[in-house]
């Protein structure tokens, strides 16, 4: 890392879906960035809610920081991404790595997806390539590609900061699913070891905590803690000895309670599905297809 300014980030919680959203800046009334915001949904009624994304737009507010970038880890499948509201209400661009496409391609078959849906990442602002950078007042983001929980995962690098999306959760509950369309646990281990790769005191910021049990919920940790400590991929596991053990953990998992609403709304960046001609918007439940 070669950046010299020091991110602070502010972190939110929703304890619904056990998720993380960040808010990085550099002070009182700079510019910042959000990375991976919630909206709230009910699946027994249908019902989105802005709670989550209010704490976070009320932070923003308070601290008169300038909203630039709103940014996405993956297309997430246990919540729906609020960065439309968010946008609306703040600003910014919506930004997510370019491999979305093979993410859209792949479900908009599952979904069976026509017209006016675009596999083509064009519902996003902004999409990053591996090493790219953006730029927010004095700091810069770089995105680092890192598939295998999804084939299109980007970590975001500020600082001495690491946002790493789902491929790593805390020490001792270990590292993300690969069985999802186009997941891949040899590819996920490949991914941790770049992210391994940085220095021992780079701070690590999860997506989601889910601690056993009498341990508080936290969210950050380093990468010298990952690799003495982590359950799934501490040093001196082999990469066979991981995808083995991934394949038959995540054959015993089921499906995230929100994956069939959240990819349908994730993958067009938060955009709901076209109203019909009641006006009103519907989701699709694909039988059998999961």
């Amino acid at each position: 890392m070669t950046q010299s300014l020091q991110p602070d980030v502010k972190a939110f919680f929703d304890p619904e879906t056990w998720t993380f959203t960040y808010v990085v800046f550099l002070g009182k009334g700079s510019p910042c960035v959000v990375i991976d915001s919630v909206l709230n949904y009910d699946p027994k009624s249908g019902r989105t809610a802005t709670r989550s994304a209010d704490e976070v737009i009320a932070f923003i507010k308070g601290e008169q920081l300038e909203l630039i970038w709103i940014l996405e880890t993956h297309a997430h499948a246990d919540h729906l991404t609020a960065a439309p509201y968010i946008q609306e209400q703040l600003g910014g661009k919506i930004v997510i790595g370019s491999q979305i496409t093979h993410v859209q391609n792949v479900f908009k078959d599952i979904f069976n997806l026509s017209k006016p849906f675009s596999a083509d990442g064009s519902q996003f602002d902004c999409l990053l390539k591996d090493g790219e950078s953006l730029d927010f007042g004095k700091l810069s983001l770089k995105a680092l590609y890192v598939p295998g929980h999804t084939p299109a995962c980007m970590a975001y690098e500020v600082g001495n900061a690491l946002f790493v999306g789902d491929t790593l959760f805390m020490p001792d509950v270990g590292t993300a699913r690969c069985d999802f369309p186009g997941g891949s646990a040899a590819t996920l281990y490949r991914s941790i070891q770049k992210i391994l790769s940085y220095p021992d005191e780079t701070m690590l910021y999860m997506c989601h905590d889910y601690p056993p049990a009498g341990r508080p919920i936290t969210y950050c940790t380093t990468v010298g803690e990952q690799k003495k400590s982590n359950i799934h991929v501490h040093s001196g596991v082999s990469e066979a000895d991981f995808v083995q053990m991934r394949n038959t953990r995540d054959a015993t998992l089921e499906m995230p309670n929100l994956i069939l609403p959240s990819i349908q709304v994730n993958i067009r960046a938060g955009h709901f599905p076209e109203p019909e001609s009641n006006g009103k918007s519907y989701l699709k439940i694909p039988l059998n297809a999961l």
